[in-house]
């Protein structure tokens, strides 16, 4: 497997993406979404790091959460799971608006009016899986 940069336009001159190349064939590069300063995204991408794999890092607070990429999660792994009721955010939210989310429709409105609400990091796996949370052990056993 090679590993070749790719310009993205979203991205400031001179920084791109990793695209990993299998047989000459591009696959997804391992995509990053979170807030950088969130603890467990930290841990996520230095281990990402110390394994020697390149990344994209996505993050919420700049870019927002794709409405796209957020319903694929939805339904990859569920709004139950995306919804990070434990959260400093969450606890924060008042009680009402707490309540209105019944359903993914309502989780998903309200996860792209506030994406410190999504459990982080999201990961996109170059194999197209989708993880939520971070363990080492976990991130092993998916690496491609």
């Amino acid at each position: 497997m090679s590993i070749v940069a790719q310009p993205d336009k979203g991205l400031e001159p001179g920084r791109g993406i990793i695209v990993f190349m299998k047989n000459n064939a591009p696959t997804p590069a391992i995509t990053v979404f979170g807030i950088p300063n969130c603890d467990t995204v930290k841990k996520a991408r230095l281990w990402l790091q110390d394994q020697g794999l390149s990344y994209h890092f996505h993050d919420f607070k700049k870019d927002g959460v794709p409405p796209a990429a957020l319903a694929h999660w939805m339904q990859a792994v569920g709004w139950e799971v995306l919804l990070n009721r434990k959260g400093t955010t969450w606890r924060k939210l008042d009680a009402a608006l707490q309540a209105t989310v019944s359903g993914a429709a309502s989780a998903a409105a309200l996860m792209l009016a506030q994406a410190s609400v999504i459990k982080r990091p999201v990961v996109q796996w170059p194999d197209g899986r989708i993880t939520v949370g971070f363990t080492p052990e976990r991130f092993a056993d998916l690496l491609p």
